[in-house]
């Protein structure tokens, strides 16, 4: 049996949020099966927002969810990680309304998840299969789910700019392939969009420590962790936003530019499409999990006390 999973014990750790600028303590806290990931704003009398396309949001350069007025945003990184190590069942507490952007990347939170350990619980996971295409368009902007036996992501973008024009990348997502050729890129922005985001109340907590950013003549951070790091990023955020179809997805995800107004447009359509999946109880593509020793570039979080 593929059991569900949760964490062994709740860890917790401080940062900021990159649109919103204000600090934020996040607390990951185990939860039983068929709990689901739920946010929890313990500002606000801890209610809860589960993680689901039910509960869509504010899409603007980051993924939000709401619930009766209560809202989280900036969630993609994290449901990203914790779907990829195969968590199930998670409470996610905050006490401010984006989720911290650490290092820009997954492989803080890849970090806090190793740290807290894995539980298997006794109750068995259910798969989202793929048996039919569904496609979703809008304008020069494209994605689709094929049927396959495992999860696979090509993702390709292009820009007009001298120093980003067109990256394509596929990859067998896996908890290690996840690990060590996803969690670690960091999200992007070009610096004469900088100022425009600041004057809409946006990238307020954005920094070249959490954050690519590119000028007209190069990066202006000291160096890229990936030659292709920016479709990788593009590659991680899809994951995250595809987690809020409630269960691990095995198809091959295609995207073209896509981004995340696309990507959760495109998780309610699945969820719409009944004939074209089936779900199931068990799935190759369900990796072993890493040691709790794995490698994870990037930044480690200040954990909180």
């Amino acid at each position: 049996m593929d059991a569900q999973r949760s964490l062994r014990r709740q860890i917790s750790c401080n940062g900021i949020g990159l649109h919103s600028g204000n600090k934020v303590n996040l607390t990951l806290k185990p939860a039983p099966a068929d709990f689901g990931i739920r946010f929890r704003r313990t500002d606000l009398g801890d209610h809860e927002v589960p993680a689901t396309v039910h509960n869509l949001a504010g899409i603007q350069l980051a993924t939000g969810l709401a619930l009766n007025s209560v809202s989280v945003e900036t969630v993609e990184h994290l449901l990203a990680a914790l779907v990829s190590v195969g968590i199930d069942n998670v409470i996610v507490e905050l006490n401010s309304p984006e989720v911290p952007i650490m290092d820009g990347s997954a492989a803080p939170f890849i970090y806090l998840i190793h740290e807290a350990g894995v539980k298997r619980l006794a109750a068995p996971r259910k798969y989202l299969k793929i048996v039919r295409p569904i496609a979703l368009s809008r304008g020069d902007k494209r994605i689709a789910l094929y049927p396959s036996d495992h999860f696979k992501v090509t993702y390709s973008i292009s820009y007009d700019h001298p120093l980003l024009r067109h990256q394509s990348r596929t990859l067998r997502i896996t908890e290690e392939s996840f690990v060590e050729e996803l969690a670690p890129a960091r999200t992007f922005t070009f610096l004469k969009d900088v100022e425009m985001l600041r004057q809409n109340g946006l990238a307020l907590g954005g920094s070249l420590d959490n954050a690519i950013v590119l000028g007209e003549t190069g990066v202006l951070n000291n160096a890229l962790r990936f030659e292709d790091e920016f479709v990788r990023h593009k590659m991680l955020d899809a994951i995250g936003d595809l987690a809020l179809v409630g269960y691990p997805v095995i198809g091959h995800l295609v995207a073209h530019r896509a981004g995340h107004a696309l990507h959760t447009e495109f998780a309610a359509k699945i969820l719409e499409e009944t004939n074209a999946w089936r779900l199931v109880e068990s799935s190759e593509a369900d990796a072993a999990p890493l040691p709790l020793s794995a490698r994870v570039k990037g930044a480690v979080p200040r954990l909180a006390n």
